[in-house]
């Protein structure tokens, strides 16, 4: 074998290297954050609380009178499910991750944990005044936006300058994704804006909106472009 041979050997070994390090690493994020989801959209239907100390023959009564629960437990686990949709779709288009990219993803992961709360908050306002229901629907449409935000953040620094894109994803995948982007934090801020005035108009947008993106979104590998090249090559 010549240098030239060894040479060419090397390199193409240390790349070959270098890209199993960095599926490694977009796999283990992937998997950490599957499961984070896996337990947030659990967490859900403990908000749904057993009848006690039930009079005969009142039992079908206070399993009714759960309906908040039912209610918001069904919006939050669609939000959820669609906000993973979304998240394994973003990371089909990724690549590589760096510290950064890992310190978003986690603030995702964060405010999407934290969903529980405001949907424990309207489970109990259903019933009350319109000002405990204008102050929840308030904090559940204010933690979309959150979430929109950082779904935002996270996308468009993998995508600025293709950073952590990988190289066989043609421009036109990309920027198709980055134009769907930016209609999510308008929307949910439509619905923040609305439940001033209604805040059960405004949880038929969140719930609307969810519908729509768990329709319209893609699922798998986008198509690749030869002429990117392949992502382990040197």
């Amino acid at each position: 074998m010549t240098d030239f041979d060894q040479n060419d050997y090397s390199s193409s070994g240390v790349a070959t290297t270098e890209a199993q390090e960095e599926e490694k690493e977009t796999g283990r994020l992937e998997a950490f954050s599957d499961g984070v989801f896996a337990i947030a959209i659990t967490l859900l239907v403990l908000e749904i609380q057993l009848p006690r100390d039930v009079a005969p023959g009142r039992l079908m009564a206070a399993a009714l009178n759960q309906w908040p629960s039912v209610v918001a437990y069904a919006v939050s686990f669609l939000t959820i499910l669609v906000m993973w949709l979304n998240h394994h779709s973003v990371m089909q288009f990724i690549k590589r991750a760096n510290r950064l990219f890992f310190v978003y993803n986690g603030l995702l992961l964060m405010v999407i944990t934290f969903l529980n709360f405001p949907t424990a908050l309207v489970a109990e306002a259903a019933t009350l005044r319109f000002s405990d229901q204008r102050f929840s629907a308030l904090v559940y449409t204010g933690t979309m936006v959150f979430i929109a935000l950082c779904y935002n953040l996270l996308w468009f620094y993998a995508s600025r300058g293709r950073r952590l894109i990988a190289r066989n994803i043609p421009d036109a995948a990309v920027q198709k994704i980055s134009r769907q982007y930016r209609y999510g934090v308008p929307l949910y801020l439509f619905a923040f804006a609305l439940a001033f005035f209604s805040p059960l108009a405004s949880m038929a947008v969140i719930f609307a909106l969810g519908l729509y993106f768990a329709f319209t979104g893609s699922i798998g590998r986008p198509a690749t472009d030869a002429t990117h090249g392949k992502d382990n090559q040197p």
